[in-house]
């Protein structure tokens, strides 16, 4: 029996800003306006500024342990600002900016990491999931979503986050050959940061991208430049109006880096080199927009200069206002989970309850 070829498939590399701020126009959206390239820098520069707070706060004692954005803004900026308000999000555990661009409150999102459960009950008409503290876990959530919406005829999409090392876990290709198969509208957006706290992203997987995983489910898979927000605003707005058609998901392989430590837990110094480290500095995103910025004459140092003011004083003010709430109740672990609680949280809350007593 001779042997035929029977398919052949390619894997696209998006990448349209380089790291000096150059733009090749011909791939540039044509709908961003000036107000926009300023509104996702200033989101950029925000969720910075509320990371660098984040860090300084955790090694105060002020918050627990937390995960640091550095290097990832325009994975995050640029993907949700391509989304409606009726589209749902489901992030890992890094995704700050996307809540921030979300819109939601920054003292709740303090809240969170400082251990009080009241901080992930996201606000009405904001259409975020929870944190997800275990890898991979949401993928399937996402994809849960996405088949609902699909059979209510929602016109809606899902889009859900996660790091290189979760494509290593079975609910990645569970997820992955769910949505395949019935054809649902869901991103999947992995932020490939090269290191799955001190795993490296070529222990991860043999394959050359992690883009290419999606054609064996029988869908697209983009490798994105996600240093590059304009980038990752373009493939990700491809691939929300492809899902709302009705015509699939898109992986997304956004290529950046993790600047910081995995969290405030770990030492990335002990697995990977300063070079390297420095390598990926001069990429940085802010950088790469405030230059293409200024080459449009978008930019000032003025206009930087009033916008970190205000940004500081705004994020000050969320500190406030998260160190001015009335200490949680413990049973908030539970009352937070489901809209009715199962019998055995229940059973558990009531001996929590009970333990409590007990000690006063």
């Amino acid at each position: 029996m001779p042997r035929e070829i029977i398919g052949r498939f390619d894997v696209i590399r998006l990448s349209i800003l380089d790291k000096d701020g150059n733009c090749d126009e011909s791939l540039r959206p044509q709908e961003l306006t000036e107000k926009d390239y300023k509104k996702m820098f200033e989101l950029m520069l925000l969720t910075r500024i509320f990371d660098d707070k984040c860090l300084k706060l955790q090694r105060q004692g002020r918050i627990g342990t937390y995960a640091s954005t550095l290097g990832q803004e325009a994975c995050q900026i640029g993907s949700a600002y391509a989304m409606n308000g009726s589209d749902f999000v489901f992030p890992a555990f890094r995704e700050h900016g996307v809540f921030i661009a979300r819109k939601m409150p920054m003292e709740m999102i303090l809240q969170y990491w400082g251990g009080d459960e009241r901080g992930d009950k996201i606000p009405e008409g904001i259409n975020n999931f929870t944190v997800a503290i275990p890898v991979g876990t949401q993928i399937l959530h996402a994809v849960g979503y996405a088949w609902a919406s699909k059979l209510k005829l929602d016109k809606s999409a899902s889009i859900v986050y996660f790091g290189d090392g979760a494509t290593s876990k079975g609910d990645f290709h569970e997820a992955m050959n769910f949505a395949g198969v019935f054809k649902l509208p869901v991103i999947f957006l992995c932020q490939n940061n090269q290191w799955a706290i001190s795993v490296p992203r070529e222990k991860q997987t043999a394959a050359k991208t992690i883009a290419q995983k999606a054609i064996a489910y029988g869908f697209e898979g983009i490798q994105v430049d996600g240093n590059d927000v304009i980038s990752v605003y373009k493939a990700t707005k491809e691939a929300l109006d492809k899902a709302r058609k009705g015509n699939g998901p898109t992986l997304l392989e956004l290529y950046t880096y993790r600047m910081a430590d995995h969290t405030t837990a770990d030492d990335a110094s002990r697995y990977r080199s300063e070079q390297e480290v420095k390598e990926w500095k001069e990429k940085d995103p802010i950088d790469r927009l405030r230059k293409y910025m200024q080459n449009k004459g978008y930019w000032t140092p003025e206009y930087e200069k009033q916008i970190i003011e205000t940004f500081q004083m705004k994020v000050e003010e969320a500190v406030s206002k998260y160190e001015s709430m009335p200490k949680p109740n413990p049973a908030d672990i539970f009352n937070y989970v489901y809209k009715d609680l199962t019998p055995e949280l229940k059973e558990q809350k009531e001996y929590l309850i009970n333990f409590l007593r007990r000690l006063e």
